[in-house]
């Protein structure tokens, strides 16, 4: 086991990360002692194997806040990087949103050349990941120019129920054979809710909606009909881009539903097998076979939706290098018009985490080379990217997609340059302020984002749906 003290909070998060990211698959924990002389100090057992003391940063006293907490991840990079004989694909950068960086030195009117190069050194990242960083960031700048990021919000839906628990998910979602009685009083909730963001978003521009979970085609047919006609009634479509909805799971999908989502106009679902291989499918808890994902597929090009997204997770325990091509070239022969490739990132939430079945294939840096190179095969571009915590390999969820096909959804809940209002058990809204605003949280004085959470547990979401709706109130009718 291995312990990070810090003295100070802020170097709890980068430090217990990057510990981590060295060693995902020990136990790590980590602690403040604001007594302790060292600004960090990491235990192997109860044995010392590295301590990052003030004297190794001669003039700590004079440059302090960031500036100090960036020599220390520096220091503590290299000391284990020295240990371990490897280094990290994103260097000490533990975020999960690196092309944020590469965003902002865009705007700032920085050339490719110049910002890879200073990303690199700064960050002690790959220069493949520089690269990326760079490309997504040019596509999702233009992009982004679609959206009315002063007048504009987008709205996020989540339905948290699933026709299973997948071993490897965190979310707060149920499988509906426990939750299937209260599915009826979470959609009269839930549209309470939205009626009332309705009211609030008011002058607002709606520019995209997006529901997910969970699975939202875990609703029958009646129930996804009635919960789409309220959005209608409820919510303009005067400056809708896109709408999209996550029919993530193939054993839900019915051409009954399908018509319904196609009668509402929504112009962009997902279809996740996350893996083609039965046995895969099996040990991760999918509940469908690889055949019902070309059947799904299928009878959703037939309904008529041209704009298919698929994901898939590299990592899954037991795969190798060989299955996650096997899948691609299945992929490939849908023809789907993006993909998300995710690594496997092992939470503590979710059972695959809980039973010691976490161990990460080893040929995980291999899958995400090929599934790029399948990618641009297929026509498709990367166009957004984004990390997790305890993610494998320190690698990276990257979605890719043909021309005019990618999800605006997903680039601005990265990017924060609009609000996204959300509803729905553990839904987080994101409030984008042109001018800071005092903060609520209270860590900072002021900032230009609020955030707002919904309760994650679907029975107090019920239960408690006039104080998510006041939660919202006392910020949306600014």
């Amino acid at each position: 086991m291995f312990r990070v003290i810090c003295s100070r909070e802020a170097y709890v998060y980068n430090g217990y990360h990057m510990v981590k990211a060295f060693y995902p698959l020990e136990e790590v924990v980590s602690a403040v002692e604001e007594k302790a002389s060292n600004y960090i100090t990491v235990y192997l057992n109860e044995e010392e194997i590295i301590v990052i003391t003030k004297e190794r940063i001669p003039d700590s006293d004079g440059i302090g806040g960031k500036k100090l907490k960036y020599r220390i991840d520096c220091l503590l990079y290299e000391e284990l990087a020295l240990l371990t004989g490897k280094r990290l694909a994103w260097g000490i950068l533990m975020g999960v949103r690196p092309t944020k960086i590469a965003m902002a030195a865009l705007e700032k009117g920085a050339v490719k050349k110049e910002f890879t190069a200073k990303f690199q050194g700064e960050f002690f990242a790959a220069p493949e990941k520089a690269e990326l960083a760079w490309r997504i960031a040019v596509r999702e700048r233009e992009l982004l120019k679609r959206l009315d990021a002063e007048n504009g919000y987008s709205l996020y839906i989540g339905i948290p129920f699933c026709p299973s628990v997948c071993t490897y998910c965190s979310f707060s979602s149920g499988a509906l054979s426990e939750w299937e009685s209260s599915v009826e009083g979470y959609l009269e909730a839930l549209c309470r809710e939205l009626a009332a963001v309705s009211k609030m978003a008011g002058r607002w521009r709606l520019n995209t909606i997006y529901i997910g979970g969970g699975t939202p085609t875990t609703l029958n047919a009646g129930q996804l009909e009635r919960l789409l006609d309220f959005i209608d009634r409820s919510f303009s479509r005067q400056y809708l881009l896109e709408y999209t909805v996550e029919a993530g799971r193939p054993d839900s999908i019915t051409e009954d539903k399908l018509k319904v989502l196609k009668a509402h106009k929504v112009t962009r679902i997902s279809i996740n097998p996350q893996s083609m291989q039965q046995r895969t499918l099996d040990v991760i808890g999918r509940g469908h076979t690889a055949a019902e994902v070309y059947t799904a597929y299928h009878m959703a090009r037939k309904a008529g939706f041209d704009n298919i997204n698929m994901d898939l997770i590299a990592g899954l325990p037991g795969e190798t290098a060989g299955d996650m091509k096997d899948t691609l070239r299945q992929i490939q022969k849908l023809a789907p018009d993006s993909l998300t490739v995710h690594a496997l990132a092992i939470k503590r939430a979710a059972r695959l985490g809980q039973t010691g079945g976490a161990a990460v294939s080893p040929d995980i840096g291999q899958m995400i080379e090929d599934a790029a190179m399948f990618a641009g095969e297929m026509g498709m571009s990367p166009y957004y990217l984004y990390r997790q915590k305890n993610i494998a390999g320190d690698f990276e969820n990257v979605g890719y997609a043909k021309v005019d096909k990618a999800g605006i959804y997903n680039i601005l809940i990265m990017e924060e340059k609009q609000s996204v209002i959300a509803a729905g058990a553990g839904a987080s809204t994101k409030l984008v302020f042109k001018e800071p605003v005092e903060n609520p949280a209270g860590k900072k004085k002021k900032t230009n984002l609020i955030r707002i959470e919904n309760v994650k547990a679907i029975d107090a979401y019920i239960n408690r749906i006039d104080e998510m709706i006041d939660r919202k109130g006392e910020w949306l009718w600014r």
